[in-house]
């Protein structure tokens, strides 16, 4: 933009300059031409009054006295066809003024001036002077040039108020775009500066005003989700309470160990939503460690499903850049899916292994129908009822460690989740 008002001004401020002064130096040319000519003419005319003399010794005289103190040259050509003064061709303009009119003649190097000087006896005489082409632009040179730095300065003049006022605009448009950025990476407290100009101000307060009421929908956003899951976590004493009272000790430790789970997960919610920021905090865990913990714990519900659950044991320690409470929901998302949308019985594998570039790829993949509905990864869509958030949340988890997640079919026509974490 800086750029593009520069040139413009230069553009503009350049043809203004040519269109003043470009008939200024013509016509400074004009009057210098005008000024040279119109001096030969007075100083031939002065002498008419010495041809007309009987006598030529006075005019022969002051030729002589004019060329001396270096005049112009000055010839007389009398009717008789004799001549006075200066040598000089009788060339075909002297014969047009021998007849009474008085010219000026263009010649090779310059022009002549021819006055025509009548009342002779013998017809009419003419007084004939020469002016160099160097006299009749004498001055003109140094006119342009005095003129040429006139407009290089103007228009220099005209680039640095230009340059003045594009920085002025563009540093505030560039504020504002600072400001964007920051907005958008979470830091909703920045706010912009009041522009160069009215309608930048204007665009300032408004952007001011966005960044005023998001904060406002994310607090309120925050303390809703805060309320509902301590709502839940309410509930979730009550169910422990009731679950004491179950008389088979395996399955009261199983539905324990789930509810101390689904407690530890609401908890974990409500510590998200009292966050400043909904940007990813950081963190780091070993991807092995995790997902052989969920796995144990979603065997026995495969079991009694009837389901065949393959998963090799991952060699080594897989460290992420996930927290060990997002990966264990993500694991838990993916397994939940396979539980909700295929039929029991249906086999499932699961496969942690180790990144060339680091991190960790989980895949699990299934024996079921596959995905059916396209575009399964945005939040909210569903082909079976569901919220559709789960795999939202393990796409985003996975966009905030640096990896990826990706959906396919597996080899026996089921579905394919395939989870790249990157490592810290």
């Amino acid at each position: 933009m800086r750029r593009r008002l520069t040139l413009l001004v230069a553009a503009t401020t350049s043809l203004v300059l040519v269109a003043f002064l470009v008939p200024l130096a013509l016509l400074v040319r004009t009057v210098a031409a005008d000024r040279a000519l119109s001096g030969a003419t007075l100083e031939v005319e002065s002498l008419a009054s010495l041809v007309t003399t009987v006598d030529r010794q006075p005019l022969t005289l002051a030729l002589e006295q004019a060329a001396a103190s270096g005049g112009r040259p000055v010839t007389v050509f009398f009717p008789d066809g004799s001549t006075v003064g200066a040598p000089a061709r009788r060339s075909a303009a002297v014969d047009l003024a021998a007849r009474g009119n008085s010219v000026t003649a263009k010649v090779p190097g310059g022009r002549e001036i021819l006055v025509a000087v009548e009342g002779m006896p013998a017809g009419t005489a003419v007084v004939r002077t020469y002016v160099s082409d160097g006299e009749l632009s004498r001055g003109v040179t140094r006119a342009w040039l005095i003129l040429a730095i006139l407009g290089v300065a103007l228009l220099g003049l005209g680039l640095l108020v230009a340059d003045r006022l594009a920085r002025s605009l563009v540093g505030s448009a560039r504020e504002l775009a600072s400001v964007s950025h920051e907005l958008a990476a979470g830091r909703l407290g920045t706010r912009a500066q009041p522009g160069a100009t009215p309608e930048l101000r204007d665009v300032a307060t408004a952007l001011n005003h966005l960044a005023g009421r998001i904060q406002e929908l994310i607090a309120q956003e925050r303390e809703a989700a805060a309320d509902l899951s301590h709502r839940l976590r309410t509930q979730l004493t009550a169910l422990r309470l009731e679950l004491e009272s179950l008389r088979d000790p395996d399955e009261a430790a199983r539905a324990e160990a789930s509810v101390a789970a689904l407690e530890r997960a609401v908890s974990q919610i409500i510590a998200d939503t009292r966050r400043p920021s909904r940007t990813a905090t950081g963190g780091r865990c070993d991807a092995a460690e995790v997902v052989g913990e969920r796995v144990r714990f979603w065997a026995v519900l495969a079991e009694d499903q009837n389901r065949t659950l393959t998963f090799p044991d991952a060699n080594g320690p897989l460290p992420v850049a996930v927290s060990r409470d997002d990966l264990a929901a993500c694991v838990d998302a993916l397994f939940g899916n396979v539980f909700a949308h295929t039929p029991e019985g249906t086999p499932f594998a699961v496969g942690l292994t180790a990144r060339p570039e680091g991190g960790a790829r989980l895949t699990v993949s299934d024996e079921g129908p596959g995905f059916t509905t396209p575009d399964l990864q945005e939040r909210g869509v569903s082909g079976a009822g569901s919220s559709g958030l789960g795999l939202d949340i393990v796409r985003r988890t996975a966009e905030s460690s640096g990896g990826t997640l990706t959906l396919g079919r597996s080899t026996p026509g089921g579905a394919l989740v395939t989870l790249d974490l990157a490592a810290p």
